[in-house]
């Protein structure tokens, strides 16, 4: 029964899958046919097991952080598993498991107690870090407890943990023996994790997937510069330190045991990362065969885009799934009070001019609520503010300005992310239709790293510039309506820096409903549940829908092993090789 509800499969030989989903062989030919368009989305293309080769990454912005306790940043948490590994993970393959459970370096999936406050999790023994020193429970309880508990040294990350954990206040880093008196996870002895919660959590499983579950020595931790060089626990080290901006290189790690780990398939010798290359660069040097992957994983930005759906002949190269993401504006509550107010923002916003933006068909369907499809429950025919086409009703606009006494409309600015070119046209679409009812943004743009920790995610910051609204874009943390919304909707989320909540929507309906959910075994009542939480955020307009996410991939001849991962919203990076000379 609890495997039902949670999703976990029991995981055979993954390195066989490559091979039988396409008939085994080696890498495509020089031109792919037409009928390969979109194919990596549901099965894997150029399967290959050949090992070998440099793997190359380039990526227009930066990671917020390196260091698995503090990263959100969906194509992060891709990557860092190449160094990082976690208790659980998604099902390796495309297609409709893939967001199923698996096993990573437990050794089985985790037992709850009868009202599922209480979880154990058995790791497998033997599993070793790059120094060859073997990973215990309290590497991974020590990962877990910098994570979240850390006197504000870390702001990036998600904070489940803390949420859930019945672990009263704790600050790893405030006296020399960092785990005294952080008993809300036990490890009775090397191999065992005990997971005591504050109240029932069914979906607790989902958690484990995340990179804070990584183990890390406590000797082997320096605060903020450990992400600097992570000890790695998976099939590649860093080859020198991470350079901020410039590049991150891996090679492999010699005491990976790849009969241990069901998840990676580890062909590639070497993976390089240039960071900070311009986006426009990234993509024609990604059509041209010098980069293998775009890292950010969202798809080649506007021209690119333009370019290659009107050549028949590139056709074979093109995957264009649903990222599974929304992209929306936040309307932030602290600048933008009253609901009607942000009401004629919902009614005056053009959504096919936002749509066409984002790249029209190419670029997703026009959204009009919070959850997307692919969220069991997701009630996609939601639409609080219609109007005819989609371009606005500036009628009832008007009317919302005049009940919360600004009738001649407002000013303010909306953020956006300055290597995101999608968000900044988004954010101008939006620009130009506000103007018709007198609502005046300037757009303003800030660096991707530091977006949410110093400025549009900062409370001091949004109040002193005056930031009324932000472009921004979310995937689920597992593909659930509370692994997707609590973390952007739930007013416990709200954090000083480093807020993903941007909206500062702190409703005690929306909330007590959250919670309920996580009171709630069943998966179809919770559906329910998340279907009232999605009307009432919509009431509220602090989150305007923009569109259900497509993503426009170039898929290299060169490259091995490729299928789009919905879990990830983006290629699975650990299947990924290459077939060339080097």
């Amino acid at each position: 029964m609890r495997k039902r509800l949670f999703g976990f499969v029991a995981l055979g030989a993954a390195s066989s899958l490559f091979l039988a989903a396409c008939g085994g062989g080696g890498a495509s030919s020089d031109t792919a046919d037409t009928e390969d368009f979109n194919r990596g989305e549901n099965e894997v293309v150029n399967a290959s097991d050949s090992t070998g080769g440099t793997l190359r990454y380039a990526l227009a912005a930066d990671f917020d952080s390196t260091d698995p306790a503090n990263t959100y940043y969906a194509f992060n948490w891709n990557f860092s598993r190449y160094y990082a590994r976690t208790l659980l993970a998604f099902n390796p393959e495309p297609g409709e498991n893939a967001t199923d459970l698996v096993t990573d370096m437990a050794a089985d999936f985790p037992e709850p107690n009868d009202d599922f406050t209480e979880w154990t999790v058995e790791i497998q023994e033997g599993l070793k870090y790059q120094d060859g020193s073997e990973i215990t429970a309290e590497d991974i309880k020590y990962g877990i407890a910098r994570s979240n508990f850390n006197g504000g040294v870390f702001s990036e990350g998600p904070q489940y943990f803390s949420q859930h954990l019945d672990q009263d206040e704790h600050d790893v880093y405030e006296s020399d023996d960092p785990l005294r008196g952080f008993d809300s996870i036990e490890t009775p002895d090397d191999h065992t994790l005990v997971f005591h919660l504050k109240e029932p959590f069914s979906e607790f499983p989902n958690i484990l997937t995340q990179p804070q579950t990584a183990p890390v020595p406590i000797d082997a931790d320096r605060g903020e510069l450990y992400q600097e060089n992570v000890m790695s626990s998976g099939p590649y080290q860093f080859d020198g330190p991470y350079e901020p901006g410039v590049q991150l290189n891996l090679e492999r790690n010699e005491h990976w045991d790849p009969d241990s780990d069901p998840i990676r398939e580890a062909l590639p010798d070497r993976v390089e990362l240039e960071i900070g290359v311009d986006q426009d660069e990234i993509d024609q040097r990604l059509v041209n065969g010098e980069i293998d992957v775009d890292l950010g994983g969202t798809g080649v930005a506007p021209g690119m885009h333009a370019e290659l759906v009107d050549d028949e002949s590139v056709q074979g190269h093109l995957d264009n799934p649903y990222s599974g993401s929304l992209r929306y504006v936040n309307i932030h509550t602290p600048i933008i009070e009253d609901v009607s107010c942000r009401q004629a923002i919902m009614y005056a916003a053009n959504r096919d001019s936002m749509w066409r933006a984002w790249g029209g068909e190419y670029g997703g369907d026009i959204a009009t609520n919070l959850f997307p499809p692919l969220i069991p429950g997701a009630e996609t025919d939601l639409d609080l503010y219609p109007s005819e086409d989609n371009t606005g009703d500036l009628d009832a606009a008007e009317e919302k300005l005049e009940e919360c006494g600004e009738a001649d409309g407002f000013s303010t600015n909306i953020a956006v992310r300055d290597s995101r070119e999608r968000d900044v046209q988004t954010a101008v679409a939006l620009q130009e239709s506000l103007a018709r009812v007198g609502i005046d943004i300037d757009v303003k743009s800030y660096p991707d790293g530091e977006f949410f920790g110093q400025y549009a995610g900062s409370q001091d910051f949004v109040r002193e510039n005056d930031i009324g609204l932000s472009v921004s874009g979310w995937g689920p943390d597992w593909p659930t309506g509370y692994g997707f919304g609590s973390k952007i909707t739930h007013g416990d989320a709200i954090m000083e820096t480093g807020n993903f909540n941007t909206a500062e929507l702190d409703d005690p309906e929306i909330n007590e409903l959250w919670d309920q959910a996580l009171l709630t075994e069943d998966p179809g009542e919770r559906e329910e549940l998340y279907g009232q939480i999605d009307h009432l955020v919509m009431e509220s307009a602090t989150i305007l829908p923009v569109v259900f996410d497509k993503t426009l991939l170039y898929r290299s001849e060169e490259l091995t092993n490729v299928y789009f991962h919905p879990a990830y919203m983006m290629y699975d990076y650990m299947a990924l090789g290459v077939d060339r000379d080097e």
